[in-house]
């Protein structure tokens, strides 16, 4: 009897386990079909605002608004989707002065997925042949945020005469990667991501989720970059760049600090559990150069969704102190 009992319990287990597994299979079957059919859908609104210029047989695009005699690069966090809708809140109060320039890396915003190396000379040298065919001439004032610090700090070293002054949206330093996690892991975990992405399992979220915290994109550009963040969120590109920033912050550290005029917003962002590390790591790199201005904010991390307007006061009376 307690045999017939047990093989009973054994059949109904397996049972549920393939009942669920099938419900599973299914809803990632409907998921993935539902997915392709809002792809195709979404193709439409996805024209590039900018020009798209041919780097090496493959597309970049570059956004350009505003006229003057001083050229501003925004350079966009690691992961940022679409760099030249997140920073619409810079742009939109400094176009008046001066020409802002968004160029997305290979995996950003427009541009193509190259599946190629991505560390920060390899993403240098793409940024520099898209900004010479489209024509847009240095010297530079490059504004980095977050990860783009890197590249930025490299321009500076790799081809001063290009790089006026630095302008950091809360950028790192290389000594901020020897906090974060690396490894053979990196890659696998950005690209998991993509695949649940891929299935349409994002779709299942509110737009919320994923869209710039702040609010200054239009109901057109929230559809756009909702659109973007499930095409291309994580993918290969935006994967091997961030399991090469620990190689990048090496070959950055290796080399001499620029010492061209700086000015640094930092955020309370948190580094290794702690608010001040952050900060500490940002002083120590500035320690012995010659003109480095600091404003602090608080604020988070994308400190240009949150404080636009006061970033843009300071960004207009540093220039301005330039001249």
């Amino acid at each position: 009897m307690k045999d017939k009992i047990l093989k009973s319990k054994k059949h109904i287990f397996r049972n549920i386990i393939l009942t669920i597994l099938g419900l599973t299979v299914v809803l990632l079957l409907f998921s993935f079909i539902r997915h392709r059919v809002l792809l195709e859908r979404e193709k439409d609104i996805l024209t590039p605002p900018g020009q798209m210029i041919d780097v090496d047989g493959h597309q970049m695009h570059v956004y350009s608004v505003g006229e003057g005699d001083k050229t501003l690069v925004l350079m966009a966090a690691s992961g940022t989707v679409c760099p030249s809708l997140d920073f619409k809140n810079l742009y939109t109060g400094l176009g008046d002065d001066y020409r802002i320039v968004v160029v997305e890396k290979f995996g950003y915003g427009y541009s193509d997925i190259v599946n190629r190396p991505r560390d920060v000379a390899a993403i240098l040298s793409d940024t520099r042949a898209a900004l010479n065919g489209a024509g847009i001439d240095g010297p530079y004032i490059l504004c980095p945020h977050s990860y783009s610090g890197l590249e930025a700090l490299y321009w500076a070293q790799t081809y001063p005469d290009e790089v006026e002054a630095i302008i950091g949206l809360d950028m790192a330093f290389p000594e901020a990667y020897n906090y974060t996690k690396g490894g053979i892991l990196v890659k696998p975990y950005y690209l998991a991501q993509h695949g649940l992405i891929d299935l349409g399992i994002g779709r299942f979220f509110p737009d919320s989720t994923f869209l710039p915290e702040g609010g200054f994109l239009s109901g057109k550009e929230e559809q756009i970059y909702i659109a973007l963040v499930n095409r291309i969120s994580n993918n290969i590109d935006v994967a091997m760049e961030a399991s090469a920033a620990k190689e990048s912050a090496a070959l950055v550290d290796s080399g001499a600090k620029p010492d061209v005029p700086m000015l640094l917003f930092l955020s309370e962002k948190k580094l290794d559990g702690s608010n001040e590390l952050w900060k500490n790591i940002a002083y120590d790199y500035a320690d012995g150069l010659s003109s480095v201005v600091f404003v602090e904010l608080d604020c988070g991390h994308y400190i240009h969704h949150y404080e636009a307007e006061h970033i843009t006061e300071e960004i207009k009376a540093f220039l301005q102190d330039l001249d």
